[in-house]
């Protein structure tokens, strides 16, 4: 390895060290915001409840803003957009596909219902008929 090698190594290697140490806080601070505001909610008993909703909901926003600003919360907005694309991608079935077919799997329960319910008088019957219990 040449000089300028080890360094940009070495420069990598901290840079990757710093960004996780960085990550750390800002998933301590997520934690720390999130136990502050259960706090303040069972505090701060006599604000009402619009209030606290909009409080949550501020608090809400700015957690999820510094989480999406970690290595993990990065990949996971990542992964959270390449299901919505997938999901745009997929064909979906019209309603009269999808009301046959919900007709037909209910169609199917039933005689299978009636085929287990057959099976079973048939081996009560047997088992009756065997022991000398039966009629």
């Amino acid at each position: 390895m040449t000089e300028l090698n080890k360094k940009v190594v070495v420069s990598s290697d901290k840079q990757k060290n710093n960004e996780i140490k960085f990550d750390k806080l800002k998933w301590l601070l997520v934690l720390l915001l999130l136990i502050g505001g259960l706090v303040a909610n069972y505090y701060y008993t006599q604000i009402p409840a619009a209030l606290k909703v909009a409080g949550w909901i501020v608090l809400v926003c700015v957690v999820l803003l510094i989480a999406v600003r970690t290595t993990i919360g990065s990949s996971f907005w990542n992964f959270t957009k390449d299901a919505r694309d997938e999901v745009r991608r997929v064909v979906w079935p019209t309603r009269q596909e999808t009301v046959q077919t919900t007709a037909i799997v209910f169609l199917m329960v039933i005689i299978l219902a009636l085929i287990l319910w057959g099976i079973d008088s048939i081996l009560l019957w047997a088992i009756s008929w065997f022991t000398g219990h039966g009629g």
